[in-house]
């Protein structure tokens, strides 16, 4: 859905594999409040590219909890998983330029050979399979092997120079600042996968174009992914949207709330008795 008008558009895209919580809550109501802000456009996005997890009565109780909350977007609601063709075509763009590579490497024989860890604290890629040669790679691929392809982030990099973006904050309305991203700490990230031709990384961006998105805003925990998405606009000629990064919400103990923490949804406060205007209240959106 491209962009149609020139007032800014920002965006809300959860994945439907579980519950929203009050991170989630927070993060959808400062969408919509610096939309308001900024005189534009609040979307909602399902990013449901993990078909395994993703689940219909999950996205059903997305629209369910933000409706309650009091938010509405403009229809129909972009779908991930309808758009697969899109993002296979995006990686094909970059494999004609020789920036993607297939790895056949198992999550323990990366572990084993790691040196360092990305910005996640996940085994950082040793670059193995980057070495193969045609021959090898395609005797593999005929075999059937496990497969992912990972962006030569180096190569990338050497493509497209230096990378810079915009951020504004703490406020959305603050006066622009302008960052370097340094894409190269993420290592050779995996882009597309056997029977699944995207990621989050690829998929976002593709989608954040393709919807006109001229702000992103986002918790920080997803500061240094943005310098990949920075990376990922200039190497398929997209454009870079503003990016701000709000706080999380955290539990009693300081860590951030998640739906694989169990972190207590929406739907159970709202069962206990809780108003938007408690859920407001409790991420420091209300009076």
């Amino acid at each position: 859905m491209p962009r149609s008008s020139s007032k800014p558009v920002l965006r809300f895209a959860p994945s439907p594999n579980g519950l929203l919580h009050l991170g989630h809550a927070y993060s959808a109501l400062y969408t919509w409040n610096a939309a308001r802000l900024l005189g534009g456009i609040a979307l909602l996005r399902i990013e449901d590219i993990d078909i395994e997890r993703s689940k219909p009565e999950f996205v059903d109780a997305i629209l369910e909890d933000l409706r309650w909350l009091g938010l509405d977007w403009p229809e129909p609601v972009l779908r991930q998983s309808h758009r697969f063709d899109l993002y296979a075509d995006a990686g094909n763009r970059l494999r004609q330029h020789d920036l993607l590579y297939p790895c056949f490497c198992s999550r323990s024989e990366i572990a084993a050979a790691a040196a360092g860890t990305d910005p996640e604290g996940a085994p950082l890629y040793p670059g193995t399979c980057k070495h193969l040669d045609r021959g090898q790679q395609i005797e593999r691929l005929e075999r059937g092997d496990p497969v992912q392809f990972r962006l030569d982030t180096a190569g990338a990099i050497d493509r497209v120079g230096m990378l810079t973006f915009t951020i504004v904050g703490p406020l959305v309305t603050d006066r622009p600042q302008i960052r370097h991203a340094h894409p190269e700490r993420w290592g050779d990230v995996v882009l597309q996968r056997k029977g699944t031709p995207t990621s989050y990384h690829l998929s976002v961006v593709v989608d954040d174009a393709a919807q006109g998105v001229t702000h992103v805003t986002r918790g920080r925990d997803m500061e240094a992914g943005t310098d990949m998405h920075v990376l990922l606009q200039m190497l398929l000629g997209l454009p870079t949207p503003i990016y701000h990064f709000h706080k999380l919400i955290l539990d009693d103990a300081g860590r951030k709330l998640a739906k694989s923490k169990g972190s207590e949804s929406l739907r159970d406060l709202r069962a206990k008795g809780w108003t938007p205007e408690d859920v407001r209240r409790a991420v420091g959106l209300g009076g």
